[in-house]
């Protein structure tokens, strides 16, 4: 064999992290039956179909189902794949029908051609378990399960007290002035855009007529330059005569929680970040030691998520913090009995804490002109 000097054997260990999608859409709504000859493969009860053809959704969940579910397609851009789950018309199990929900890779929910009314949005009617459904879901459920919700006024409605209390950061509510779903035609809205991405001011493909200014005074609330944005929870369908063409676009970015995060860019923006660290972070699991150089490697698994999303303006920027690796970068001889025994825990329990802070800065929805002639 002939001599060599230097011999490199590559071995390669590759580790691409899952990917979550944004934009994934599951209605919930009655079909009709169509009499004589309905479809053969007519949609069966809470079996959730993805459907990629708004005709197919049509011909197959004729109906509040398929109109809803075609016109989340109509919005460009919108969502590339959308599930269908059908309730019976007649007496409609709405708590099933979510719960088929449930395990669907999805991120947007709404019901088709439900508006809010005192009875949709109590704790058994219809809108009030979506709200349920997506909190609970999001909170207890599986990695990448998190989900909003979307659910529409009554059509002419102003008020925005006719959420009745159903408060919830998780939950998009659209007044508008359409014959149409609104509810539907805003979920396909918000499918077609990247979670960090603001919705006001994107546009709808939905007939709509206009607000007026009396009556976005009473959903928005007063505004001052100091306050920003008031906000009721509430977010309306509007025209601006300055955008040209004209058209129909969303009036702000609320979530149901005026008090909460309240622009539903932040709410899609923190579960997708939560994902993709995770995502990034699962190889670690079982394989680096809690050490020195094993923290230094996670913390570089965590920049590598990170940093990139500071290169691409997603967020202004990040500070990570391993409370323990502070601790081993001291001098053994220097460390407390309290200092030691939290590093031989760590060993113990084979866990440790990481804090991650991150800067994320939200898009321009006001911006206040002084106008001074001499």
């Amino acid at each position: 064999m002939p001599v060599r000097y230097i011999r490199v054997n590559p071995l390669v260990d590759l580790f691409a992290p899952a990917v979550r999608a944004f934009g994934n859409i599951a209605i919930v709504g009655k079909i009709t039956t169509p009499t004589p000859n309905p479809p053969a493969d007519l949609l069966a009860v809470n079996i959730p179909v993805a459907f990629s053809d708004p005709a197919e959704a049509r011909r197959r969940a004729p109906g509040d189902l398929g109109e809803a579910i075609a016109l989340a397609f109509a919005q460009t851009p919108g969502p590339t794949l959308v599930y269908g789950v059908a309730v019976d018309a007649t007496a409609p199990n709405w708590q099933a029908g979510l719960d088929a929900v449930t395990a669907l890779n999805v991120q947007i929910v709404t019901l088709a051609n439900v508006p809010m009314t005192a009875t949709t949005t109590a704790g058994t009617g219809p809108i009030g378990l979506l709200s349920t459904h997506v909190t609970s879901v999001s909170n207890t459920g599986g990695d990448g399960m998190e989900r909003i919700g979307v659910a529409m006024l009554t059509k002419d409605s102003s008020n925005p007290a006719d959420v009745n209390g159903l408060t919830n950061e998780r939950m998009v509510y659209i007044a508008h002035k359409s014959t149409q779903d609104a509810a539907a035609a805003v979920a396909g809205t918000i499918a077609g855009y990247p979670p960090h991405v603001s919705l006001l001011l994107k546009p709808v493909a939905i007939s709509s007529g206009s607000f007026t200014p009396t009556e976005i005074n009473a959903l928005n609330g007063d505004e001052t330059f100091d306050s920003g944005p008031a906000g009721h929870g509430v977010n309306w369908l509007t025209t601006p005569s300055l955008i040209p063409g004209g058209g129909v676009f969303m009036g702000e970015g609320y979530t149901g929680n005026p008090s909460g995060k309240k622009f539903i860019d932040i709410v899609r923006e923190v579960d997708d970040l939560s994902f993709r660290l995770k995502a990034q972070l699962i190889k670690t699991i079982g394989n680096v030691r809690i050490s020195r150089s094993g923290l230094r490697a996670l913390i570089a698994q965590m920049e590598a998520v990170l940093g990139p999303l500071v290169d691409t303006d997603v967020i202004e920027g990040f500070e990570l913090v391993v409370p323990l690796l502070t601790l081993l970068d001291k001098d053994p001889a220097t460390l407390t009995a309290a200092e030691a025994a939290q590093i031989n825990l760590a060993h113990a329990n084979r866990l440790i804490q990481v804090l991650a802070a991150v800067e994320y800065g939200g898009a321009i929805h006001r911006i206040s002109i002084t106008l001074k002639c001499e």
